[in-house]
């Protein structure tokens, strides 16, 4: 029988959302043109153009940081799969609605991959999978990348989501647009909490539309047989493209480290255009246009995580 996972959890700081919505306008001021936050009743995010595995994001929202990048580099190990559905049993919502940015599995999706979890679970296996993946078909034609629906609920050696029962609630409503700062959308938010909130984490996850314009994103090719140790070894290894709107992004962050040893924030993104990957910033600050439905986690549950670490490759 399978070891259980290890798993810590820490409660998060939750302050009234009315005043989280006035926290992250200031700090939207700072880095676009146009911006609003309102607090809002989730419209059904089952529908275009958000296409969610569940209509929102309430009941028991928690942040669940699975794995870690110390499993990935320098030398991958190659023996981290993550049943996402156990990890939900574990966590206590064996019905959660899950989304978020990871690696996929290379056994269930043939090589190393960006993973775009979209999935509703369902204790009886009647589960709503609508994930994604993007990967290099060939690794000698860096030109080239694909990306396509993922069946399997099983994950690589990292994983960041944002899970819940699934519900409609109360949620923030985020629009900007002309990009005047140099923070991409989602840093933007993180660091005004950070500033706001100081060493009490706060935890936030959703999903949010690149309604107009282009952003940078990169695709894992498969894993590295020499070591990575340097931003630079990294950077040559990743595979980076300017990718269009629209793009759906499923992201969740963390203000602060509460001493779980965390990835602060990770955002994967998909398209029915045949681009996606992992969002690093907007390329075109002129015309870009977000629209964001995001939560307040209650919790962070640190599952699995590496013993020897590093802070590498965490952006």
């Amino acid at each position: 029988m399978a070891q259980p996972l290890p798993i810590r959890c820490k409660d998060t700081h939750v302050p009234d959302v009315h005043e989280v919505k006035d926290v992250l306008l200031e700090g939207l001021k700072k880095n676009f043109a146009v911006a609003s936050v309102d607090v809002v009743t989730c419209p059904d995010l089952t529908q275009p153009p958000w296409n969610l595995a569940a209509p929102g994001f309430g009941g028991s929202p928690r942040i669940l940081d699975i794995g870690g990048v110390p499993y990935l580099m320098p030398i991958a190990d190659r023996t981290k799969f993550y049943d996402l559905a156990e990890v939900a049993r574990a966590v206590g919502l064996p019905d959660a609605f899950l989304v978020g940015a990871g690696a996929g599995s290379s056994r269930a999706a043939g090589k190393n991959c960006e993973m775009m979890v979209n999935a509703k679970l369902s204790k009886d296996g009647e589960n709503i999978i609508k994930s994604w993946i993007a990967k290099l078909p060939d690794d000698s034609d860096r030109t080239k990348y694909e990306v396509k629906p993922y069946q399997s609920l099983e994950g690589g050696p990292l994983i960041n989501l944002l899970a819940s029962e699934g519900k409609p609630g109360m949620v923030l409503e985020i629009k900007a647009k002309s990009r005047t700062g140099p923070e991409n959308f989602i840093t933007c938010l993180r660091k005004q909490l950070a500033s706001r909130y100081g060493d009490k984490p706060v935890a936030m996850g959703g999903v949010f539309l690149i309604a107009q314009g282009k952003a940078k994103l990169h695709i894992m090719p498969g894993f590295s047989d020499k070591p990575l140790n340097t931003r630079e070894e990294i950077d040559d290894w990743l595979v980076f493209y300017d990718m269009s709107a629209p793009l759906v992004c499923l992201s969740e962050f963390v203000s602060h480290d509460p001493d779980l040893d965390l990835r602060v924030e990770h955002t994967h993104c998909f398209s029915s255009h045949g681009d996606g990957g992992h969002y690093h910033y907007d390329v075109t600050p002129e015309e870009i246009e977000y629209h964001a439905f995001l939560t307040l986690a209650e919790k962070i549950y640190r599952v699995d995580w590496p013993i020897e670490t590093h802070q590498l490759g965490r952006d």
